[in-house]
């Protein structure tokens, strides 16, 4: 006897969902790093300023010029890194940004440096060098998490649809667990039931507006008619300009002739039929 198969499909084709994982603690640690580093990219960018600005007042800069002025040296960091940013997301490498990076991290640190004066302690250079250097890295982890986060989402936008699980087939013998058959007695014959068979629906044709005939096409008709009515001869103007009045149609001799033209050029031996020159 052969064997039945039984389909199983999946948890998602058969409409229930899947086990999923807990929340992972990893959204939590990178959400965490990504405030710390824009806090310590802050922190750092104001301390950096806060210096060049005593700077610039020491050298004739007062109010709102000295404010600004730490900004022409500090700005080329955060520009520089966010070309490299966009240089890295296209797989390039852009000389002019990471130029353009270190000439304002080098140019923040030294200044940050020379705005301590001619101290004689060399953790005042310390101090002062670590804001300019703790802005240009912190804000490089930072670019490097915007990037992370960015590939990452690319990648998924670009990847391929996963395709589902196949249903698995697996085939059962079922010979054993079947019950056998009792044989029928001879008195009890099986009763045959008729069979009812549909009796075809009538076909009915279905009736087509039919497209009425130019008046061209109407003129070559009674034309070529002439040649089957004249007994397999070529119709005569006279023949055709009469046809033509008959049914009503323009019946010009140059219409004769031109219909008569169409007509032995749609069928080439009319043409060599002997013409017919009685009325």
């Amino acid at each position: 006897m052969p064997a039945e198969e039984l389909t199983l499909t999946p948890p998602e084709a058969s409409g229930q969902k899947p086990l999923r994982s807990s929340p992972d603690s990893q959204l939590v640690l990178t959400v965490s790093a990504a405030v710390l580093t824009t806090a310590l990219t802050a922190v750092s960018f104001w301390l950096s300023f806060e210096a060049l600005h005593d700077l610039a007042t020491d050298h004739r800069l007062k109010g709102e010029r000295a404010w600004a002025w730490p900004a022409t040296i500090d700005t080329f960091i955060a520009i520089g890194e966010l070309l490299i940013l966009r240089a890295s997301l296209l797989r390039k490498v852009d000389p002019y940004a990471i130029a353009l990076t270190a000439a304002g991290s080098l140019g923040s640190i030294v200044l940050n440096i020379a705005s301590v004066g001619g101290s004689t302690d060399v953790l005042d250079y310390v101090v002062a060098a670590v804001p300019p250097v703790a802005a240009l890295l912190a804000f490089g982890v930072l670019m490097r998490q915007v990037h992370e986060y960015l590939t990452a989402r690319q990648s998924v936008l670009t990847a391929p649809p996963v395709p589902s699980a196949a249903p698995v087939t697996v085939r059962v013998d079922l010979e054993k667990e079947k019950p056998t058959e009792e044989p029928q007695e001879a008195d009890e014959a099986p009763v045959e039931e008729p069979v009812m068979t549909e009796e075809p629906e009538p076909v009915t044709e279905s009736e087509e507006p039919r497209q009425e005939l130019s008046q061209r096409d109407r003129i070559d008709l009674v034309v070529r008619g002439l040649y089957d009515k004249l007994g397999d001869r070529r119709p005569a103007t006279r023949h055709m300009v009469a046809a033509l009045a008959d049914e009503g149609l323009p019946s010009s001799e140059g219409t004769a002739r031109e219909s008569r033209k169409r007509v032995e050029a749609a069928e080439p031996h009319l043409k060599d039929l002997p013409d017919a020159i009685a009325a």
